[in-house]
């Protein structure tokens, strides 16, 4: 079996590349998207384990991506992790009501981002 397949959306070029050189040492395959609208591009074509998703995005905010996939019977299924800077309880409430299934605070906890991955692609 394969090792699970994560779409990373992060427009942050040093933020995309940091994440992905720890998830690939960390056993994970890893393909990136820049923008809301590529992440669901990325996730029709890829059918992904898991979607970590930047919620400030160009083109399409992480939001709308996200109610857009969800909305979306073929992706409507797909783990999404929000990523974002925004630490509030209430930025949580919004990411969740958005059809994220769980939420990460920048800078990111590594190892604790690492456990939510880990329970998210178990369960798929």
């Amino acid at each position: 079996m394969s090792s699970p397949l994560i779409l990373l959306v992060e427009d942050n070029e040093l933020n995309r590349d940091m994440l992905t050189r720890r998830l690939v040492r960390a056993g994970y395959r890893v393909e990136p998207a820049g923008d809301g609208e590529q992440a669901l591009t990325r996730m029709r074509e890829l059918n992904p384990d898991l979607v970590l998703m930047d919620m400030n995005l160009p083109v399409m905010d992480g939001w709308s991506a996200c109610r857009a996939a969800r909305a979306e019977e073929s992706l409507a299924s797909i783990p999404i992790i929000a990523l974002t800077a925004h630490a509030m309880e209430s930025d949580r409430k919004v990411a969740m009501e958005a059809g994220c299934d769980d939420y990460a605070t920048k800078p990111i906890d590594f190892p604790g981002l690492l456990v939510k991955i880990q329970k998210l692609t178990d369960a798929a």
